[in-house]
């Protein structure tokens, strides 16, 4: 499967596609799978999956392929438009995260 990788943030060495949640679980619904079993076929937990679906983390580009595969459609076809009103809260979390020591707590945490 041939893929173009667009809109993608960069924590360090790791790449996160910006998913549509709601577009992905309204597809995983609208194909009749249910959480548990669509995330297995993905080979993700399903709670990756429904942190994922309510825009809590970014994926992978691996998981967005192996995810729009099963809904059979292109990678570009699940990813969020940047103009939507999340991206103050996805900002700020992506910089927390970008920031967090060895131990995972920030440098407010000390």
């Amino acid at each position: 499967m041939r893929f173009v990788l667009r809109r993608c943030v960069s924590l360090g060495s790791v790449l996160l596609v910006q998913p549509d949640g709601r577009e992905i679980r309204r597809q995983r619904e609208q194909r009749g799978y249910g959480l548990r079993s669509f995330a297995r076929a993905a080979g993700i937990s399903h709670t990756h999956l429904s942190r994922i679906e309510t825009g809590a983390r970014g994926a992978q580009p691996e998981v967005m392929a192996r995810i729009a595969d099963l809904i059979g459609c292109r990678i570009s076809d699940l990813e969020r438009d940047r103009t939507e009103p999340n991206d103050e809260r996805d900002e700020h979390r992506l910089a927390v995260h970008h920031n967090e020591g060895a131990r995972g707590r920030t440098p407010d945490d000390a």
